[in-house]
């Protein structure tokens, strides 16, 4: 099987002869990495490549103010000093729809444009990888953009008219720009939308149900059309919602973290694995940051396991490895990634 018939039919819940996965390595962490196998190719040497991502349609449209600051396509201004990204001015000052500063579909869908034809030139004749396009960051983190996070929190419990009708804007927004990405043949859509911290949903169940979830459903509806698949990506813990996930067309959750609240694997198998599809589980803040080498070898096999027979997964890190990461840890999940794949 190609590994692109393997992801479709893993996301499909089916099982496969063998178990796909992805990694993904800060650059200090690869060149430790190839210092370490002495061989600049020792990725492709190692590690089987399931995906690809076909076209990066992200709204972020990043444009550079001095050597500290960036103003990015919704109007926000960020100090990009340090990592993560620091807000530092957001364009709607008070909860009115401002039309003169508003982002308007068409440079969104100019960057899509600009990016398609020679993408789909590219990657049209690759039957080999599953071809994801990645839309980048999603509504709710669109609205604080715009607003500013503290503020686009309180709107939900103090001016839900205007923050209904801002998510509604966006989402819009996002509907253009997914009818432009209509004749890409690629196989899914990958969002991102943080959603969750450790202990649940950051803006509360009913408050993500009662803004957020009509948004996505409109958005999951189009991906459908188009006949692609829904991949979405959400940090911490999203346990609460995931029936709504399912019930408005969410094929997989991206990312997983374990460590979060009702987000243990073996679980979420049991409860929604005929349902919806799971990407990451890898612990990147317990068995890869404090695990030892065979700890980190065990979580793989027993991840595979939990999912093996009836499919439904994508074995990965929760979150890149990064650079702190001693190379013999590293190199365990390399080898133990790789033996799956044989």
């Amino acid at each position: 099987m190609t590994a692109r018939e393997i992801v479709k039919r893993r996301l499909n819940h089916g099982p496969t002869p063998v178990t796909p996965y992805s990694v993904s390595f800060e650059a200090g962490l690869y060149k430790k990495l190839t210092d370490y196998y002495a061989d600049p190719d020792w990725e492709s040497k190692k590690l089987r490549r399931f995906t690809c991502c076909y076209l990066d349609a992200d709204t972020v449209l990043m444009e550079k103010i001095d050597d500290i600051y960036s103003r990015d396509g919704y109007g926000a201004i960020w100090d990009m000093s340090k990592l993560p990204w620091h807000l530092r001015d957001s364009p709607l000052k008070e909860p009115v729809i401002d039309k003169s500063v508003f982002p308007q579909s068409d440079k969104f869908v100019a960057n899509i444009l600009r990016q398609k034809k020679s993408a789909i030139k590219q990657y049209q004749d690759d039957t080999e990888h599953y071809r994801i396009i990645n839309m980048g960051w999603g509504i709710f983190e669109h609205s604080w953009r715009m607003r500013g996070f503290e503020n686009a929190l309180s709107d939900m419990l103090l001016e839900a008219d205007f923050y209904t009708e801002m998510t509604g804007l966006i989402t819009d927004l996002y509907i253009e720009m997914l009818t432009a990405c209509e004749d890409v043949p690629a196989d899914a859509y990958l969002f991102g939308d943080d959603w969750g911290e450790q202990r649940g949903l950051i803006m509360g169940p009913a408050s993500w149900r009662k803004f957020i979830k009509p948004c996505w459903a409109r958005i999951y509806a189009e991906v459908h059309r188009q006949g692609k698949t829904v991949i979405q990506h959400s940090c911490g813990s999203i346990a609460d919602i995931y029936d709504d996930l399912a019930e408005i067309g969410m094929d997989c959750h991206e990312s997983v973290q374990p460590e979060a609240y009702g987000m243990e694997p073996s679980v979420l198998q049991r409860k929604w694995g005929d349902r919806i599809a799971f990407w990451g589980c890898l612990g990147s803040q317990s068995t890869l940051y404090s695990g030892s080498e065979d700890d980190i070898k065990n979580e793989i096999h027993r991840l595979d396991n939990i999912f093996k027979a009836k499919g439904g997964y994508v074995l990965a890190p929760a979150k890149p490895l990064t650079d702190d990461m001693p190379a013999e840890k590293a190199a365990a999940v390399v080898e133990t990634l790789s033996g799956l794949s044989m």
